[in-house]
């Protein structure tokens, strides 16, 4: 999810305006000026996300506000109305609630975002010389003392992402008897300035690391091998090798999706239309967060450079 994001919800600056204006057809009659709530979470991916379909629902003519929202407590707010539009959950971390939600009927499926999901345990290779056994991830336990830190030796660290992503790490650790003390960092950007730190280093880490992300580009390392996710695995204690607790398995990998407020289809169905056509891929999306993280642009001025040199792409998703 997301180092450095520029969290302004402001308009696109002027020199998207003006690369614009050349090519904006007269904005069609939207079905309502009422302005699409969309939510903004705490990883540079989904800002990027979501100021981009924002942008093109605005070409569209229609209005939008950005809310600041919780990633798994949004629900509630999509399924009262009072929010619109996630435009990303992820299958690693948002099923469950993803799906409990759309059960309630009062919020629908926009479907897949053209992006593949990874989240998991992930370690430097560097430390493969320490932890010879790894993938598998029952070589943890042989290595805990070596992925310690002062505060939690002899056991092991595993550094998570904020407590607001979910993912059952605590859980995972737990069930499958892992010596290891999970430690959720407060922010994106707290996780990945640890990591970068610690890769310079050649430090121990295990942390939490997800693609699309500027990552798994820049640093050389590998995801822990968990057993296999199943469904019954987070749901069924007596699936997996701990007949007594769930989450004895690895994270889900797959979708990432957009998610909406299901009054929106009669309200704004163009609009939802075109959520339904988004559609980039993971090598796409990781360069503009290579351009946000590390080369230091704003959220807004790498979706306008984007959007400026894929007209073509981004119209079709108005159609």
């Amino acid at each position: 999810m997301k180092m450095k994001a520029k969290l302004s919800c402001l308009a696109l600056a002027g020199t998207m305006a003006l690369s614009m204006t050349a090519v904006t057809p007269a904005l069609a009659d939207v079905e309502s000026k009422d302005p699409i709530k969309m939510t903004l979470h705490d990883w540079t991916g989904q800002l990027i996300t979501t100021n981009l379909m924002a942008e093109v629902l605005k070409h569209m003519g229609y209005n939008v506000e950005f809310v600041q929202a919780d990633y798994i407590a949004q629900f509630a707010g999509l399924e009262s109305g009072d929010l619109h539009v996630a435009m990303e959950m992820w299958e690693t971390t948002g099923k469950e609630a993803m799906e409990a939600s759309l059960a309630t009927g009062n919020t629908v499926d926009l479907g897949e975002t053209g992006m593949d999901a990874i989240e998991e345990w992930w370690y430097p290779l560097y430390m493969k010389e320490k932890c010879p056994g790894l993938p598998d991830w029952k070589a943890l336990n042989d290595c805990a003392e070596a992925f310690s830190t002062p505060e939690t030796a002899p056991m092991g660290r595993y550094l998570g992402g904020p407590v607001t992503w979910a993912g059952f790490d605590d859980e995972r650790a737990e069930a499958l008897g892992l010596n290891y003390e999970v430690v959720h960092a407060g922010t994106d950007a707290a996780l990945f300035a640890e990591i970068e730190s610690a890769y310079q280093r050649k430090a121990p880490i295990l942390a939490w690391v997800y693609t699309p992300h500027w990552a798994t580009a820049k640093f050389e390392g590998e995801w822990v091998e968990f057993p296999k996710y199943s469904p019954e695995c987070y749901s069924d204690p007596s699936v997996g090798l701990n007949k007594d607790m769930a989450y004895d398995c690895g994270k889900p990998r797959g979708w990432i999706k957009a998610v909406g407020w299901a009054g929106g289809e009669k309200k704004w169905p163009g609009a939802y239309q075109a959520i339904r056509n988004f559609d980039i891929d993971n090598p796409m999306m990781s360069q503009l967060i290579v351009e946000v993280d590390l080369e230091g642009k704003s959220v807004e001025q790498a979706v306008a450079d984007w959007m400026a040199a894929n007209q073509s792409t981004w119209m079709a998703w108005t159609k």
